[in-house]
């Protein structure tokens, strides 16, 4: 999946190109380029993360079930707080890595060749 956010930034950037110039042409500085593609990958993996979550939960519940019937052990899988909190990071840490490269392309691109691109 990191891969793939890698990718679907690097493709964003592509597409984005006359956005990027116009917005380095009335003033805003490569590290605010930077921090709208970080913001964008960070929004993803909150995201991706909370819909991991939610079906981890609901698996989870499944699995019991179905081991509670099967065994008659209750509560195998179980999530803390504290586990939730380190997936929803551990989410965003993986995108906003797989982030990085993409958002220093664009922050580094020429606002007169951005502005010049279809």
């Amino acid at each position: 999946s990191t891969v793939m956010i890698s990718v679907i930034t690097y493709t964003s950037v592509i597409e984005r190109v006359k956005e990027i110039g116009v917005l380095r042409s009335i003033g805003a500085r490569k590290r605010d380029i930077y921090g709208i593609f970080n913001a964008e990958t960070a929004m993803i993996g909150t995201f991706a993360g909370l819909i991991g979550v939610v079906v981890a939960l609901f698996a989870g519940v499944v699995v019991n079930k179905i081991l509670y019937k099967a065994f008659k052990v209750a509560n195998i899988v179980f999530f803390t707080p504290q586990i939730i909190l380190v997936m929803l990071a551990l989410s965003i840490g993986l995108t906003l890595f797989a982030g990085l490269i993409p958002s220093t392309i664009a922050a580094r691109k020429d606002p007169v060749v951005c502005l010049r691109s279809n």
